[in-house]
């Protein structure tokens, strides 16, 4: 390992005194356990998977004013599994309540799956976030 690039901070202990790396590049291949290869199920991560829109009506809407819904509800049977989870605004959830979505007279805009561990990879901060010991390593597109 190699450190590119340093923040302005230091780590000291009582003997020794180091620059705290901002960059470092790798030699080799580091290979990861398999538990990291999946993304945690989580109601943050199903946001992120749904995009915060409800998965019926299409709503964009902040993490507070969301739920989540059971496609097939606990009651007949869903589990709390990526595949059966969707994200919900309130008002889509009361009226569905414990219906399917086709009971409801609901649809899904999207069926709910595992999201895959590289999307969850993706930077979400904007440049202008970005320390700027980053930036010449970063390839933004253009």
């Amino acid at each position: 390992m190699e450190v590119l690039a340093s923040y302005d901070r230091m780590i000291r202990s009582v003997s020794i005194a180091l620059e705290l790396p901002s960059v470092l590049r790798l030699h080799h291949h580091v290979r990861l356990a398999n538990h990291y290869h999946q993304v945690p199920f989580s109601r943050t991560n199903i946001y992120l998977r749904d995009k915060y829109r409800c998965q019926y009506c299409g709503q964009k809407l902040p993490g507070p004013e969301l739920t989540f819904d059971h496609v097939i509800p606990v009651s007949q049977g869903g589990r709390k599994v990526w595949e059966n989870i969707v994200t919900c605004c309130v008002r889509c959830n009361r009226r569905k309540g414990g219906s399917t979505p086709k009971q409801a007279g609901l649809s899904l805009l999207r069926k709910p799956h595992r999201p895959s561990f590289v999307p969850s990879l993706r930077i979400t901060i904007g440049m202008s976030n970005v320390p700027s010991s980053w930036k010449d390593y970063l390839h933004w597109g253009k």
